[in-house]
Formats: C-alpha cells, structure tokens, sequence
C-alpha cells in the first residue's frame, strides 16, 4: 500500500507521521514544493496550479491515496484535485478540528496563518460547527515560517505573540495550520494559564491518516513489524527531507524508512 501527501513544505509531517504510527509497513510519497513556497502569500489560482502539479507527480507514483497535508491548499484546491484526480486516486484535505474542539464546551481559540484568520472559508467553519460555543480567531503572524526553517527564536516568538492574543478563559486551542502540529507542546506551554484546567490542544493529522485508510478500506496496523519506503519530490525532482525536517520528532520518526528505488 502507497499513500501519497503534499504541501508547499513540511507542514506535511504530521500527517505523515500519523500515517506512519497506523500504517507502519506503508510506502509514503511526500509532495513538496521548495520552488514555490511559501504558497500563504500566493493567489488562489497559483495555489491550485501548484498544489496540480504536486499531485500529478506524486500520482505518476501510483498511491492508494492522496492526502493535502496543509490547511491552505485544501481550502483552495482541494474541488480541484478531485475534479483532476478521482475515482481513481481518492484525495482527502484537512480541515480545522472546530467541531471537535467545540464539543467540549468551553471558550476556545483558532490558531491559524494570517491568510487564513477571519477569512470566509473559517468564519464559516465556524458558524457550521461551533454550535454558538464562544470562537477566537488568532492570527498567527510568522509561526508557519519559523517552524519551516526550524528557526527556535522565532518560533518562541511568534508563539509568544500569539499566545498574547489568546484569551485567558479559553480551554482548548484549535491548530488550524499542519505546520503548528509540530510545535504543539511548545504552544500548550505559552497558553496554559496558572490555576486552570489542562490545556487541549486539537490537530487534524491524526483524523486525516485515519480518512485516507478509510478511503481505501485499509484497517490500521500499528503493531506492523515492516517499514515501508519513503519517496520524497522537490517540486517534482526526488531528493531527501529538507534538512529543518529532522528537527522534529515527526521528521525524525522518517529516518528509519528506506529510500524507494
């Protein structure tokens, strides 16, 4: 079993690395694209031409599945890579983990890129699935960069920023961009608050490795003894993990993989 992921860069981790704690013995193509990225600032008709042209590639590699492993190009491409792609290569996006994080009840915020905070697209996320619970958008102004290139002065520093933005009162903190994934425990840090109950903090790539199994009627297996092979595409050309990539355990976690051939 194959299963492909792309994004601009490596926000693509997590749900890679969920793919790889439920599928240890699955062949993984990861979709890249150092040539284009950051895609933030990108029109929405570049954004999907690129995010194209990363699931063509990937497909020429014949997965069981493609999944967009960033929160802007499914919003932005997501109709189209289906329209291009399926039946025969189903494709699974990810969205913001707002219907989970209301169902607790209390106050919670959205941590999410600038682009992306108050745009139409969450603020009807929002409005669908908050179920009038108490919703604050936090812009999150440089996060997905710094966590791109690894940079720990500014990641601690946009995390702080945006941890000030964050109201006191709130629960539970939605991490509406894949690259936050991987800096989860540092943001649980900058948010909790003396004397409250434990901060919860909700992902998507764990829900969208589970999707795409599903979506091929594939069962997990996380007790696999195999290790699949590991395809890596930069903007098209196969290459290795970007070096940023092992600074996080879900980057790390790839190492043991063998190259595919």
């Amino acid at each position: 079993m194959k299963i492909a992921l792309l994004d601009s860069g490596i926000g693509l981790l997590a749900a890679t690395a969920a793919v790889r704690r439920l599928r240890p013995d699955a062949d993984l193509v990861l979709s890249l694209d150092p040539d284009g990225m950051p895609w933030g600032p990108r029109t929405p008709q570049d954004i999907t031409g690129r995010a194209l042209a990363l699931a063509e590639a990937a497909a020429a590699h014949d997965p069981a599945a493609l999944i967009i492993g960033c929160n802007t190009a499914t919003v932005h491409a997501l109709t189209a890579l289906r329209a291009r792609l399926e039946p025969e290569l189903p494709v699974v996006g990810t969205v913001p983990a707002i219907k989970p994080a209301a169902s607790g009840g209390g106050p919670f915020a959205i941590w999410a890129t600038p682009a992306t905070t108050g745009s139409p697209y969450q603020r009807g996320l929002i409005e669908e699935f908050a179920d009038g619970v108490p919703a604050t958008e936090v812009p999150c102004h440089g996060l997905a960069e710094a966590v791109e290139h690894a940079d720990e002065a500014a990641i601690d520093a946009a995390v702080t920023a945006a941890a000030a933005l964050t109201p006191e009162d709130v629960t539970t903190v939605v991490l509406g961009c894949t690259h936050y994934e991987l800096v989860a425990e540092r943001i649980r840090a900058a948010v909790q608050r003396p004397g409250r109950p434990p901060l919860v903090l909700h992902g998507s790539a764990g829900a969208v490795a589970a999707q795409a199994l599903r979506r091929i009627g594939e069962e997990p297996a996380p007790a696999s003894t195999a290790t699949g092979t590991l395809t890596v595409l930069l903007s098209g050309r196969e290459g290795t993990l970007p070096a940023p990539a092992l600074a996080y355990a879900e980057g790390r976690l790839l190492r043991t993989a063998t190259p595919a051939r």
